[in-house]
């Protein structure tokens, strides 16, 4: 990345800061990380979304290409965060592939004294139908507090599947109930609406990134 493009939420002296990159397929302004972004300020929290290269090129007329090998966005979410300013605490993650890539560089940048911990928004645990496809080997050993707000019946990992794995002990579970990959339940099924999980989530994150501290 030749520059790094913020928007920020909350945005206030000495607050806690966390970054969020965005999922594979939708970009730092989707629906979803807007909502979130405005809920976590609501929280006293100062958000900070980013893009990664692949995706902010489509905005200058690039091609919806795929993204790259994932070391490749490792390098660009530690860019970002060599880009921030931040006075407070600092705390990395995402949705999706956005929290994966931050769970692999978190253990080097928390080792460092840069972060103080981790937040995932729907974990990608495995590709959706190849459950024993595991992304979690750095995950049995991260020594980062990180919290993981996932969906219960989310395809790419839900409660069942995720209680069978070696997590460290570093890790705390938020789940939503009967939410997908975007946290959203069935209101038929659960009576909850979007909304409600979205809120329970944002209060999960504030809540806990004011433990950690």
């Amino acid at each position: 990345m030749t520059g790094v493009a913020f928007l920020t939420d909350g945005d206030g002296p000495d607050r806690p800061t966390v970054m969020l990159a965005h999922g594979a397929g939708a970009a730092m302004d989707s629906d979803f990380m807007a909502h979130m972004a405005a809920l976590l300020a609501t929280h006293g929290l100062r958000v900070v979304r980013f893009e990664f290269g692949y995706m902010a090129q489509r905005r200058s007329g690039g091609s919806k290409r795929p993204p790259p090998k994932v070391a490749l966005l490792q390098e660009e979410y530690r860019a970002a965060v060599e880009a921030l300013s931040c006075d407070g605490p600092l705390f990395i993650g995402g949705k999706s592939m956005g929290g994966r890539v931050a769970s692999l560089i978190a253990d080097d940048l928390f080792a460092a004294g840069t972060i103080t911990g981790l937040v995932c928004l729907g974990y990608p645990f495995h590709p959706i139908g190849k459950p024993e496809t595991l992304r979690t080997a750095h995950l049995a050993a991260l020594q980062t507090p990180a919290l993981i707000c996932q969906g219960t019946r989310d395809p790419f990992g839900t409660r069942e599947e995720v209680a069978g794995y070696a997590l460290s002990d570093r890790i705390s579970l938020h789940w939503l109930e009967d939410g997908d990959h975007d946290l959203k339940p069935r209101k038929r099924v659960s009576g909850l609406s979007h909304e409600d999980n979205l809120a329970d989530a944002a209060s999960a994150v504030a809540s806990w990134t004011g433990r950690v501290r």
